[in-house]
């Protein structure tokens, strides 16, 4: 009898070659494509409005896995259509006003940073970074100026494969009496997520990354104390007046991407988060090992927990170039520039770097042929 999770492991229509670019768009499993294509047929066949009212329960019951997935209840989880939409309307509902201040860590998404910077009179303020390249709890601690209303974590930068202590800057949030609101876009998909342990009114996740979900798709999570205290900004009619946190969708949607997305969800507890999680750590050690080995090549993944993301460059090179001579051997990833992550980068003195990220159905094989690649350039 065949193993059941294979079919959420396998990328359903995968080329030939190696997929390293997990962090920008995860390959989806065939249970995925099949709940957004026959969603579509179903539209074609019986029209949008009255296929969405049969696809019901079915969504419903992506509400529910959402839920599990991360310890909350299936009435503080909406799906939304980007990490970056989700985020932008919990900020928001936190109403900053003039003269408030928000702490970010160093490795601050750039189109987080472009959205707070649009918030008239408001103040960014960046935590301190030990020598790991981790936000430092206790410096954080002691520079944290009056008017911090905001705590806003990057768990997993975008342009390493650091892991930020996200459950002890939810703390220090709750302590100074300030929201909490996390990324973890880069997170939710490759490791365990528990909100109750990161102590975070709010979360945001992208379904099309390490979920292997959907483009056009993301969870949002808005803890019943952050939903009983603020309100949606410019709810259409859907949403205006709801309790929960799907006042933050909005009544035109689509829902072949939520039904892929609520399928992508189903895979990740099929296959078990801790599997998931030691599988990309394996193929993310064995990745770095070979890199690691390479003269001119220098691994860029600080801190002391590492996630999936494995990010590196060469003396000389462009990362641009060293992406494209990867994919003529055959191997998809990515390059990452400065933009993404403007303090980080700043910070060590990096244009850009090469992002490899494996997941469950990397093959030893396939990381060793993209470290050959990469030794024949260095």
């Amino acid at each position: 009898m065949s193993d059941p999770t294979t079919r959420w492991i396998a990328p359903a229509r995968a080329e030939t070659g190696v997929y390293l670019a997990n962090a920008a768009c995860g390959l989806a499993s065939a249970p995925v494509l099949e709940a957004v294509t026959g969603h579509l047929l179903r539209e074609a066949e019986r029209g949008a409005t009255w296929a969405a009212a049969e696809a019901r329960e079915r969504l419903e019951a992506g509400y529910g896995h959402a839920a599990r997935l991360i310890g909350a209840r299936p009435d503080e989880i909406a799906f939304v259509e980007s990490g970056n939409g989700a985020l932008r309307a919990l900020l928001l509902s936190v109403g900053l006003r003039a003269g408030d201040r928000v702490l970010v860590d160093r490795a601050c998404w750039g189109g987080t940073l472009a959205m707070l910077r649009g918030l008239d009179g408001v103040s960014i303020d960046v935590m301190a970074t030990d020598a790991q390249g981790e936000t430092d709890i206790a410096a954080t601690r002691a520079a944290v100026r009056p008017g911090t209303r905001l705590v806003l974590t990057t768990w997993c930068p975008a342009v390493s494969g650091l892991v930020n202590p996200a459950d002890e800057l939810g703390a220090l949030a709750a302590e100074i009496g300030a929201v909490h609101l996390v990324d973890a876009c880069q997170a939710l998909g490759q490791m365990p997520v528990d909100v109750g342990a990161l102590r975070c009114d709010g979360l945001v996740a992208s379904g099309r990354k390490w979920l292997r979900g959907p483009r056009g798709t993301a969870v949002l999570y808005a803890s019943r104390r952050f939903l009983a205290r603020t309100q949606a900004v410019m709810a259409d009619q859907f949403g205006a007046g709801r309790e929960d946190a799907r006042r933050y969708e909005g009544g035109e949607a689509f829902i072949a991407g939520r039904l892929g997305l609520a399928a992508a969800i189903e895979g990740a507890l099929t296959l078990g988060l801790p599997f998931i999680r030691a599988r990309i750590a394996d193929r993310a050690a064995r990745l770095r090992d070979g890199l690691r080995a390479l003269p001119g090549v220098r691994l860029q993944d600080w801190g002391a927990v590492l996630s999936g993301i494995v990010s590196f460059t060469i003396d000389g090179l462009d990362a641009a170039d060293i992406v494209k001579r990867l994919e003529q051997g055959g191997v998809t990833a990515s390059a990452v520039p400065a933009p993404y992550a403007p303090f980080e980068m700043a910070a060590r003195g990096l244009p850009a770097i090469v992002r490899l990220a494996p997941h469950v159905f990397t093959t030893d094989a396939g990381l060793d042929r993209a470290v050959g690649i990469v030794k024949a350039l260095a």
